[in-house]
């Protein structure tokens, strides 16, 4: 049974097709017919498994789509082995720019006015390029200097076009493959969807601009660029222009030109607050995305890619840091454990014995050697490996810890990433407490309290009335007793009906030795009559235990 075909995505089925062949999952192929797609030379399995970093290469060349779904398959510890992980982790965009005919047009049809009339200056070369689009320089009227991004033509149409594609086969492979059943690919797609209309659309990269620029008001050493509301549109987005060099491009004599280790200790603050206290935070803090301006402070760019997590899930990270950090093993397994959602085959000791050897390694390992985030994508790999479905938002949390600490050591190389975490715990703890009495939270506790105040006297009232009138009644969720004295009665008389049989049967063997002119087949009668009724007797009661008791029991 084969997967229809569409003409239109034949290519991709072919591409996606190889990379299953490619990369050792030629069952998959066969299951969901994408065997047609593929050519005589494609249908030969490689003589050897394909290196992890090719995946990320192979998935560059496939498109803007395909580096997106790369980044999120980083974020599904069940699915891929830990060294492919660790590849689309790097995955980067490598995408060469488009011309400046297209820049031009795209930035008139959005802003409704020509891009000599909006700007007053406007840079012809991109300073960055990557899938989606390039940032160029410029100046507004009045003087300001500001970065454009430039969403890249029909990027919306090539992506949709894809995840036509790619859904089409992941719903197939979702009815017709253990595999499918298991992970749920379909869902996976529509979470993918959701992420990349969020990213295409810069309005919303525009508010999550707004959005960190209040949350790092009080970090003074931090810059988030301020949206310039008029030219935002869906494809451009313009923002302050932030002057700077990326921290990667630093040499070792411009650190010491600044204090490294108080920069990068509250850039890992802020995250923490974003992570653990606001539960919104910037996903991915690559050190490309990270600058170090002029005046040695650090800037914060492409905000497009956000992560959100719940406050209960929010304790339960902040638990899960701090157990980590001090070299916790067994109580990480636990909260890893009540993250997650076990299966069926969990294995529960396993689990705590592995991750406590992860966590009791960081313990030896040297201030250069410590790397949170690589610990906690090693607890949460690990727990997907002992069968804990694990929630993407704990994989997202290791990543950009993974990313941070790149940064911090760019910063200042000896800066010990869990030594930070344990001097904020304190920090955070009382920062989320205090959120959780904000005016809000506050005024819904007043309104349950006087809806409380309201009813007491009708049901004390209730309440007294019948225990005046002896009608007070606890009712209990315990054994139905009617149902246990039928079951009683039922092994009563089975037992009954078994002593019975068993005495006709005695009774017919002492008869057995009674002469008699009755006689049945040469043997006493009456013998026979009782070893018959015994029978007859015991048959009954086996069909009615084999057949009533079963359906009854259903």
């Amino acid at each position: 049974m084969g997967i229809s075909l569409k003409p239109q995505h034949l290519k991709r089925y072919q591409q996606i097709a190889w990379l299953f062949v490619k990369y050792g999952r030629s069952d998959l192929v066969k299951e969901s017919g994408l065997e047609e797609a593929l050519t005589a030379e494609q249908r030969i399995s490689p003589k050897e498994a394909a290196k992890a970093d090719e995946l990320a290469d192979d998935l560059e060349k496939l498109g803007p789509t395909f580096v997106k779904l790369g980044q999120l398959l980083s974020t599904r510890v069940e699915l891929m082995p830990r060294a492919y992980l660790e590849a689309l982790t790097r995955l980067q965009d490598k995408v060469e720019p488009f011309g400046f005919e297209e820049v031009e047009k795209i930035v008139t049809a959005e802003l409704g006015v020509r891009l000599s009339k909006a700007f007053l200056e406007f840079e012809a070369t991109p300073i960055a390029s990557a899938s989606l689009g390039q940032v160029h320089r410029a100046r507004l009227r009045d003087g300001r200097p500001v970065a454009v991004k430039v969403q890249r033509p029909n990027i919306r149409e090539q992506m949709v076009d894809d995840l036509e594609a790619l859904e089409e086969i992941a719903e197939f492979l979702d009815k017709h493959t253990e595999l499918g059943k298991r992970y749920e690919f379909s869902r996976m797609l529509e979470e993918l969807r959701k992420s990349l209309m969020r990213e295409l659309d810069y309005r919303q990269e525009a508010h999550n601009l707004t959005v960190f620029r209040e949350q790092m008001k009080s970090f003074d050493r931090l810059i988030v660029p301020a949206p310039i509301t008029d030219y935002c549109t869906s494809r451009v987005l313009t923002m302050e222009y932030v002057p700077g060099k990326k921290i990667t491009e630093m040499s070792p004599l411009a650190r010491l030109e600044f204090d490294g280790e108080a920069l990068a200790e509250q850039l890992f603050r802020a995250y923490l607050n974003q992570i653990l206290v606001e539960g919104f935070f910037h996903a991915d803090p690559h050190p490309g995305n990270v600058f170090i301006t002029r005046d040695y402070r650090i800037a914060l760019i492409d905000l497009g890619m956000v992560g959100r997590i719940m406050p209960r899930l929010q304790e339960d990270l902040l638990q899960l840091l701090l157990a980590i950090s001090e070299g916790r093993g067994e109580e990480a397994a636990e909260i890893a454990i009540k993250i997650g959602e076990p299966r069926r085959e969990f294995d529960q000791p396993e689990l705590t014995r592995r991750i406590s050897d992860i966590v009791a390694q960081q313990k030896t390992a040297t201030v250069e050697q410590m790397q949170v985030g690589r610990l906690v994508l090693e607890v949460t790999q690990t727990a997907a490996e002992c069968e804990i479905r694990v929630p993407s938002e704990l994989t997202i949390l290791g990543k950009t810890l993974l990313n941070l600490d790149q940064v911090a050591r760019a910063l200042a190389p000896g800066f010990n990433p869990t030594a930070s975490i344990r001097r904020n715990a304190a920090a955070i703890l009382q920062q989320r407490v205090l959120k959780s009495l904000s005016p809000g939270n506050l005024f819904s506790g007043v309104l349950e309290l006087k809806d409380l105040i309201q009813r007491l006297p009708s049901r004390l009232n209730k309440f007294l009335d019948a225990l005046a009138n002896n009608e007070l009644k606890v009712s209990v969720d315990a054994i139905d007793e009617k149902t246990l004295i039928i079951g009683f009665q039922k092994i009563a008389n089975r037992i009954t009906v078994g002593l019975i049989i068993a005495s006709l049967i005695i009774g017919a063997a002492l008869l057995m030795r009674v002469e008699t002119t009755f006689r049945i087949w040469g043997y006493p009668g009456l013998a026979i009559i009782f070893f018959l009724c015994a029978a007859a007797a015991g048959i009954v009661l086996l069909l009615n235990i084999l057949f009533y008791d079963k359906s009854k029991d259903e």
